[in-house]
Formats: C-alpha cells, structure tokens, sequence
C-alpha cells in the first residue's frame, strides 16, 4: 500500500523570521508549504515557497546561498533554534526533507549576533569576519617556480592539525550559538591553521595580535568555554584551537 504522504508530498508549516530591514520591526510569520519531497532540501522548499509567495505578489523570503553543497556557509540560519538546524556537522543547505514528518512546524531565524547586523530577513552582514581575516588570515610566499615538496619537512600531525583548522568555513554558526557572541572558535581556527607550519611564521607574532583586536574592535563577546561554537560547527572545529590562539597571543604580547 502506498503512503500517500510520500506520493503526494508533505505539508510543512513554517514560522519564518520577516524583517523588511535592520532598523525596522521584525516578527515572524506563518507559511505553508505543500508538496514538499523528501529528497528535497531544505533550501529547495524555501525556494518553493518564494514561488508560491511570487504568484500571489507578495515579497520572497530573502537569504544567503551559494554552493549549496555544505562548501560555503553562506545558508547558515537557526533552524528550529540551532544554527544551520539540529543536524550535527551540517550546512543548512545539506538538510534534507527527509527529517522531517508531514504537519511538521519549523521555525526558522537568522543568527542573532551584535557583530552580525541583519540585513533583511534572514540575511545578517557577515563582513566582520573577512575584516578580522585581513588582519593577519595570510602567509608571505615568494613568487617564482613551485619549491620542492621537501623543502620543508612538515610531520604528519602538524599537517593533519593545521588541515582540521583550516576547514573552517568561515559560517558564524560558532558566532550565533554562543551565549556571549564569541568569534573566538573562527579566528582561532584561522591563527591555528598558520601556527601549526613553518610557512606561518613570518606573520606569526603580529596575527594573533592584529585579529584578536580586530576580533573585539567589530564587538564580538569573549569566550567563556561554553562550548556550544564546537556543537554547532559544520565543519566539526575543535575548541582545543581556542586554547592554541591564547598561546599565541599571550606569547606575541610578551615579544611585542
């Protein structure tokens, strides 16, 4: 016997976050979506409700998407009050219908920071980050013919943990489910990342320094060791950078 739910799609009712700008009101407002496939995405039924919202000339739920492939991060929302949703190790957009059971309420917001200020929607401007980034994200190379892979012998371990680091993507999941706003996870993982090789020395003392201000200069709160960031990280980051980002910065502070 054939279930029609799954035939016919299920219906999913949704508690969306609408806010026509940052300065003004927002609330969140109820939709429908029916016909919804269990192959689905979750991006993909809320494209399906734009259409829907289009037909009857009503505006589109705005938010952020790219790669849609959990490469960019740029889908991050809370979904059901977690970043990118309740799923572990997930992008927002690799959720899939699936999840869910027909009748299903989702509310859905953007992240809630004071360094992420909304833009529309579910839409928060995430540029702080690509400021703290250019702050000392970088290592001096020299231009010319590639080096030979064993110029610079690099153990396994070293390589294997600036790798776990530099898989950050850079999302704010870490951002939105901290209780004090801390960026602390994504600027470690980004100091991690360089600390861990040779070819990150040259910048070494001046980038602890330079993003950790930078860090507190665009108002993002202090890490207390909640250690909710490393939950709700797609990209399974891990808190042990924290710890290495304070060895740095309290030995760049003493050579400085």
């Amino acid at each position: 016997m054939t279930d029609n739910s799954v035939q016919n799609g299920m219906t999913i009712h949704l508690k969306i976050w609408r806010q026509a700008r940052g300065a003004s009101d927002g609330k969140l407002v109820d939709y429908t979506v029916e016909n919804v496939q269990n192959e689905m995405s979750f991006l993909e039924m809320l494209d399906i409700l734009n259409e829907q919202l289009v037909r009857k000339g009503e505006e589109a739920v705005e938010f952020d998407n790219d790669c849609r492939e959990g490469i960019c991060g740029t889908c991050g929302m809370i979904v059901s009050g977690v970043p990118h949703g309740t799923h572990a190790a997930t992008t927002t957009c690799e959720i899939r219908m699936r999840s869910y059971k027909d009748g299903d309420t989702i509310t859905v917001e953007p992240f809630r920071a004071t360094a992420f200020p909304l833009i529309k929607d579910l839409v928060v401007d995430r540029s702080s980050f690509d400021r703290i980034q250019t702050k000392g994200g970088y290592v001096t190379m020299n231009v010319g013919s590639a080096p030979d892979g064993n110029d610079l012998l690099i153990s396994k371990e070293a390589a294997d943990n600036a790798m776990d680091a530099a898989t950050c993507i850079g999302c704010g999941a870490c951002v939105a489910s901290c209780p004090n706003g801390s960026a602390s996870l994504f600027v470690s993982a980004k100091i991690s990342q360089f600390s861990w090789l040779p070819q990150g020395d040259p910048e070494r003392t001046r980038r602890a320094l330079m993003m950790v201000d930078q860090m507190d200069s665009e108002g993002f709160g202090d890490c207390s060791n909640h250690g909710e960031c490393e939950a709700a990280c797609p990209k399974e980051i891990s808190i042990q950078n924290i710890a290495r980002m304070r060895r740095e910065f309290i030995k760049a502070a003493f050579k400085g």
